[in-house]
């Protein structure tokens, strides 16, 4: 029997019909589905934390703490990019303009349509990019 557990950033109330938040680090909450066998054996919300302090790996430890396989965003940056790497969490990309919502976003998932983010991928700051 195989698990994964994947987290969605997403605006409140969070869940499948939530709509996602445009910089993973200041979601309101992550949407975590949890997958057994392929399909969804559970989805609950987690809160994110505030990273003031400890910058963009404060959600990275977080989503850590809470077993997280993999995370779908629209975009980031190289840091926590690559401290998701570091922990083990896969990072997929899933433009916002295609997958609106969470359930959207697990449909895309589900059928392989989504890509595993790569630097190149990362945002390089500025005002243009929303991650």
């Amino acid at each position: 029997m195989k698990t994964m557990k994947l987290a969605v950033p997403t605006n409140n109330p969070g869940g499948l019909g939530a709509t996602r938040s445009d910089h993973f680090g200041h979601a309101d909450v992550f949407t975590i589905i949890d997958f057994q066998d392929g399909k969804i054996a559970g989805i609950n919300t987690v809160d994110n934390v505030a990273h003031d302090a400890g910058g963009c790996m404060v959600p990275v430890k977080h989503l850590k703490e809470q077993n997280i396989d993999a995370l779908v965003v629209g975009g980031m940056g190289m840091r926590p990019l690559l401290g998701f790497n570091e922990v083990g969490i896969d990072v997929y990309f899933a433009p916002r303009d295609t997958y609106l919502d969470v359930q959207a976003v697990v449909d895309g998932f589900v059928k392989n349509e989504l890509t595993i983010m790569q630097a190149n991928n990362a945002c390089k700051g500025g005002a243009d990019c929303h991650h």
